[in-house]
């Protein structure tokens, strides 16, 4: 297949029952000669590897166009550098951007298999957790659809972060097994495969100011790539992840010697590596397993890209005009120091040349201003383990602030606020400012976030580069979270809108001018419910828990974090189960709660509120006074699968972070485009949703960012909120004193002393503001004209919020990358 997917889907019948004949024999020809299987006698896991096998015949003919075309040009690439893609599965993604998912079907109907149902069966890929690689995911796809050279580099995970299961109410982590029966996307690069050194010692040599680093560790990085193709199949991008390997597999004289544990402890160590997603980095091994990932992925991609770039090119003067590394976050902050080493230690270029190249280079996207995920690393550690890298961030630091110093205005400058060594904690050195200092651009993925960055995290480095941070909204792929998972919906807004609204997402908003049609609402309830009923017989499937789909499904999905505010949502639910149950005679809106999220393996108080929502569901659930009104259900081991079935159901989406503290969201985004109201915070890209579908269309509460720093300049007593909030202190009693964990009548004791202490999250602060604005979504549910315009709007505005928008805008501001395709689907 040699042709674009849209110039070779079929134009009449005869042309598609051929395309589908063709179809069939390159499935059963993959069942037959790769997986060894009679049709007779196949299993539904050889009918889904065959079907992708077969289908990733035709990425790769894209892939294949594009890469040559790449580098027959010599355009620029992007180089995107990501601890985690997030990208769930990849099956039905490819069929929708080929264009095949129709023949595909019939293909496998005519073969006696229901592909919808076979479908299911591909593992969601475990290479992320949440928002952050969910959004480099989306990056990858909208490059691809929008022609920009790409290249993804990350870790291949063997068993991602974790697999969540729920028992007794308490998070239980187990290995995550999605590489149990290969996958079958990827290719192995054997010949792409790069020695990572750890530790040993620097010394001189006999060339003045030349020096050579002597690693006492190595272990090998591996490449595996995985092609991701665009929409119409007009390009593709490579996720190249890097596996961990042992330069010795076995110590022969150690197991000859019967030390078989022993025999494979080099092995072991450096395929722990790409073992795991964040590693619990509260103990030392932890915190180091985790700089080693980092350095080990960060040190890989580059080797590759630096190779890549000599082969094609045969200097290095010219990186930054063919190469843009974009650091998604500080993970690969190493990045800097390493690109130093390579041009100075292995290429011999000298410090201002290399400095020149990397800083022209490298930009960096910031997620985060919560200080603890701002990454940094004891000085002491990065001496034993990055010897030469510490030397060349010294170096860097040193060039840095004398440069500071010198320059006019330098004298009023605090040097220790800039310094990349933070000298009050022990001597840390600062990632985030190592990622800053060495990056020519540096981007908030919010208006807010961005705006925050220069007033707050990075004031003192703003003041000394005014004119290096900028902003581009994050964006969502409307390919999957639409097209794909709510076809419905996309159904109808192809007959509204046009059909070029899949390749122009912005001509979404020709929907708005049907709000106030009530044929057109009727149409959009009788969607939402068929997605609803799919969710609920998920829930019933993962829970027990029986729901109704004419209730309003309030929806909180996303990682399990204090600043996210879950504990706000489930306490609000307490008080209105007490509501409820006080007041029965009223005609409250039934409504369902849906929580799905993990929390860190190691955050005892993201546990705990996990723990305190199924103990709560359990006692709302079984009681004959409420069951009909409230429902609370935690859907356990939340994914992007899982959420491509939740978000179309979603009537209410829960974005209720404490406002300053979410960089930008993308859940919010994908709520909003599939018509789902928002009740949140102005925080993050809430915000920019806010001024997109208007102030009228979402419902806003709670304090501003501003207001929360003045509170936290000049607190509140806990005590005075608590006694002048109506309800509030009966929903904390009851926590703290048993009343939803009666086996364990002091289970959230902590909890609750907790927030008394110190409301560091706003969740007492906000409580009275949130639960009134949960008041006005039941009024707005039992108008449901209003509800269903609201709804139109929100899905009507929020074209704009496209990941081909955002990479569009990464490409013109930052990359100086032309986009190769006019389409902004």
């Amino acid at each position: 297949m040699t042709e674009t997917a849209s110039e070779a889907r079929p134009t009449s019948a005869a042309e598609s029952k051929d395309l589908v004949e063709t179809l069939k024999a390159e499935i059963v020809r993959k069942l037959t000669y790769s997986l060894g299987k009679n049709p007779s006698v196949a299993q539904p896991h050889d009918w889904v590897t065959a079907v992708i096998l077969a289908v990733r015949d035709h990425v790769v003919d894209v892939w294949q166009r594009s890469t040559h075309e790449s580098y027959q040009t010599g355009r620029k690439r992007v180089y995107y550098l990501s601890l985690e893609f997030l990208i769930g599965r990849s099956l039905a993604d490819a069929l929708n951007n080929l264009g095949l998912t129709g023949p595909v079907a019939q293909a496998m109907a005519d073969l006696g298999v229901d592909l919808g149902a076979i479908e299911t069966i591909e593992p969601d890929a475990a290479l992320g957790n949440g928002g952050l690689g969910r959004l480099a995911a989306c990056y990858l796809e909208a490059m691809a659809s929008t022609g920009v050279p790409a290249l993804g580099y990350g870790i291949r995970y063997d068993h991602g972060l974790f697999k969540q299961r729920i028992d007794g109410g308490r998070q239980v982590e187990v290995p995550e097994d999605w590489l149990s029966f290969r996958n079958p996307w990827e290719f192995e690069r054997r010949e792409s495969a790069y020695q990572i050194g750890f530790g040993g010692s620097v010394v001189a040599t006999e060339k003045p100011g030349e020096v050579t680093w002597n690693p006492e560790e190595a272990v090998f990085a591996v490449a595996y790539d995985t092609p991701i193709v665009g929409w119409r199949g007009r390009d593709a991008t490579t996720l190249r992840l890097w596996r961990a390997r042992a330069m010795h597999p076995l110590s022969l004289d150690a197991f000859n010697q019967g030390d078989l544990v022993g025999a494979v402890a080099e092995r072991n160590r450096a395929e722990a590596i790409s073992k795991v997603l964040y590693p619990n980095d509260s103990t030392p091994a932890g915190q180091e397993l985790r700089l080693r990932q980092e350095f080990f992925f960060t040190s890989a991609s580059l080797q590759d890209l630096v190779r890549r770039h000599y082969r094609q090119f045969g200097k290095f003067d010219n990186l930054p005009d063919k190469v843009a590394i974009q650091l998604n976050d500080t993970h690969p902050a190493l990045a800097v120091a390493e690109m130093m080493r390579l041009l100075i230690d292995e290429r011999g270029l000298s410090w201002e040349d290399a400095w020149t190249i990397t800083s022209g280079t490298i930009s960096y996207t910031n997620h985060t201003l919560l200080p603890e995920a701002l990454e940094t690393w004891p000085v002491a550690l990065m001496e034993r383990l990055l010897p030469r890298h510490m030397q060349i961030i010294f170096g860097i630091n040193a060039r840095f602030l004398d440069g500071v110093r010198r320059s006019a205005g330098g004298e009023g400058v605090d040097l220790a606020s800039i310094s990349l060594i933070d000298e009050s904690h022990g001597r840390r050195v600062r990632m985030a400012h190592l990622a800053f200092v060495g990056s020519h651009t540096v981007n908030g993925v919010s208006a807010l976030h961005s705006r925050l960055m220069q007033e707050t995290v990075f004031a003192p480095l703003h003041a000394v580069f005014p004119d290096r941070i900028t902003n581009v909204t994050n964006g969502i792929t409307p390919r999957r979270w639409l097209f794909s998972a709510n076809h419905g919906l996309t159904k109808l807004l192809t007959e509204v809108c046009g059909n070029g609204l899949t390749d122009d997402i912005e001509q979404i908003d020709r929907l708005a001018a049907h709000a106030d049609d009530p044929g057109m609402q009727e149409r959009l309830i009788a969607i939402r419910r068929d997605n609803k009923l799919k969710l609920a017989k998920v829930i019933r499937q993962e829970t027990g828990v029986v729901v109704d789909p004419a209730a309003l499904f309030d929806v909180q999905i996303k990682r399990i974090h204090e600043y996210k505010r879950q504990l706000l949502n489930i306490l609000e639910t307490i008080a209105l189960y007490d509501a409820i149950r006080s007041e029965p005679y009223r005609d409250w809106a039934p409504r369902v709660k849906i929580f799905a999220g993990k929390a860190a393996s190691n955050y005892g108080t993201a546990k705990a509120i996990i723990n305190l929502i199924n103990d709560v569901a359990t006692v709302v659930n079984n009681d004959i006074t409420t069951r009909d009104r409230l429902k609370v259900v935690f859907i356990p081991n939340y994914n992007v699968s899982a959420a491509e079935i939740i978000i179309p159901a979603a009537d209410v989406s829960e974005q209720i972070s404490t406002a300053g503290l979410e960089a930008s969201g993308t859940g919010n985004m994908k709520f909003a485009l599939n018509g789902a109201l928002t009740i949140g915070t102005m925080d993050g890209a809430n915000i920019e949703i806010s001024e997109r579908v208007g102030l009228d269309n979402i419902v806003i509460f709670g304090m501003s960012a501003a207001e929360v720093e003045a509170a936290k300049r000049n607190p509140r007593p806990t005590g005075e909120v608590i006694a002048t909030t109506p309800h509030l202190e009966g929903v904390l009693d009851a926590v703290a004193g048993g009343a939803y964990s009666p086996g364990d009548r002091n289970r959230y004791a902590g909890l609750v002393d907790g927030l008394r202490a110190n409301d560091w999250f706003m969740v007492l602060n906000d409580f009275e503001s949130y639960r009134l604005a949960q008041r006005r979504i039941d009024g707005l549910w039992a108008n449901q004209p209003e509800w269903w315009r609201m709804s139109i709007a929100n899905t009507a505005h929020c074209g704009w919020f496209s990941a081909d928008r955002a990479i569009r805008e990464y490409a013109q501001r930052i990359w100086r990358v032309p986009a190769g395709f006019a389409a902004k689907g």
